[in-house]
Order: C-alpha cells, then structure tokens, then sequence
C-alpha cells in the first residue's frame, strides 16, 4: 500500500484542508479500479487521526482496498449554521475530487463509508442521505440520536461546537441533522447495508441501541455488534477490522 498525504483547496468549503490517503499497490488491485473506502474521523480528531492510531493501512492491504481519510473539523458533516457546507462537500465535491485524481471504482456497489463517534454519525447521515452512493455504511461508536443529548451537561467548548454546527442543540430534532428523526420517515428501504457497533461502557451506547432497534423496525440490512467496551481507540481498532471483514470485499481479499 501507498499513503499520499494531500493538501487541497475546497470550493464549496473555501478553505484549504488535509486528506491521508491508502492507494493499493498489489498489481491485482489494478485489474479493475480499486474498491474505495471513505473512513470519517471524530470530534476531536483530524484526517491523521486513523493512521495514528490504528494499522489500517496494514488492515487495508489484505483487501487491496482505497481508503480516503479526510478532515472534517468539528463540521458533525453538516451544512454549518455558523460555518461552513460540510455536508455538500463530503456528499458531491468529495467524490468528484477523488474521481478527478484518482482511478478508484465509480461503482457505488464498490464504494462504502465508515466512521467513529462523530464520524460514525457521518457516515450514516450519508448513507441514509445519498442512498444511492455508498453500498455499505459503517457507525463505530456513532453519535447516532443527537437530539437525546439535548440535556446533557457539556462544557463551554462542545457547547460552542454545537451552536458552530446546528445553532442550538435544540434545533437537532426533527431536522436533517436528526438520524433517528429521519430514519422514522423512511419510507423505502435503501439497498444500503448498515454495520453499527459500540461499547457497553460508551457514553453513546444508546444511541447506537435506538438505532439498531428503530433500523430493525423498518427494515433496515442492519449487522450490529456490542462489546464490553468504552470510547476509546483499542476498542476502535478492533473494531474497524471487523467493518473490513464485514465489506462486500471478497473478491478482493488477499491469500
């Protein structure tokens, strides 16, 4: 595997951000455009954050897969109240960039997204928002009901995030911000396949359990697994090994 590590300037965003990049280099991987992966980082991370902190490009290897790991900020990939259009950038200006430079698969059976906490809200916002666009959406430990976090005790600076993002967190329910919200109006079930998982000890566990119970209601291809386990990166780790194995990547998998 390559790692490329960009820097390139968003016209939908204004602004100049980072995206680290795992390019297969197997010959096998070539005899058609590679299977592309987009993986969204958290709250407090950044687009280094997964090459940090786990081995996925090692993970990757095994798939001959392409993965793309961009910044988003503290955006939660949304079109910011007070900010700037995370959403339009990661669900149109995004892919056409990746399409532009590289010879990844156009294919949306061969294209999927992923993510933690924040990231894992991302990911299945656009999934459940561009049903057409990604075969498979994976939540690690997901801020999946934002809106029943409405009368937690946050300090100043996620208080100011969320204000940056939606303007209030009381502004969450029933908007396109709300995943719960929008899954109960779902009127046709996408193709896509869904993998939701969390820990047992994580702050987040119940959004991923209205999530998982709500998805199972309406029909939802949903694969869902829980651990003894809190937020944290060791459980992540593990955890994004098995979103690997549970892809669509058969074919592609390496003796």
């Amino acid at each position: 595997m390559a790692l490329l590590e960009m820097n390139f300037d968003s016209q939908v965003l204004g602004l100049s951000l980072g995206a680290n990049i795992i390019v297969p280099e197997h010959p096998a991987a070539w005899q058609e455009p590679p299977a592309v992966l987009y993986l969204l980082h958290g709250l407090s991370d950044d687009n280094t954050i997964w090459c940090r902190r786990t081995a996925i490009e090692r993970y990757a290897n095994r798939y001959n897969l392409a993965i793309v790991m961009p910044d988003a900020y503290k955006s939660f990939y949304s079109d910011m109240k007070h900010g700037s259009d995370y959403w339009t950038f990661f669900a149109d200006e995004l892919p056409m960039l990746v399409r532009r430079w590289f010879k990844f698969s156009e294919d949306p059976k061969r294209t999927f997204i992923a993510g933690i906490s924040m990231g894992g809200y991302g990911a299945i916002k656009l999934a459940l928002g561009r049903p057409g666009q990604y075969a498979a959406a994976a939540s690690l430990s997901g801020a999946l009901d934002l809106a029943a976090h409405v009368h937690d005790e946050w300090d100043e600076c996620r208080l100011r995030t969320f204000r940056a993002a939606f303007g209030s967190m009381e502004l969450i329910s029933g908007s396109a911000n709300d995943l719960i919200g929008q899954l109960r109006k779902l009127d046709t079930v996408p193709d896509t396949a869904f993998y939701v998982c969390c820990g047992t000890e994580d702050f987040l566990y119940r959004d991923s359990v209205t999530f998982r119970d709500l998805a199972t209601e309406k029909g939802l291809h949903l694969t869902y697994e829980e651990a003894v386990a809190a937020h944290k990166w060791d459980y992540w780790d593990r955890s994004i090994q098995r979103v690997l194995e549970w892809l669509p990547l058969e074919d592609l998998a390496q003796p």
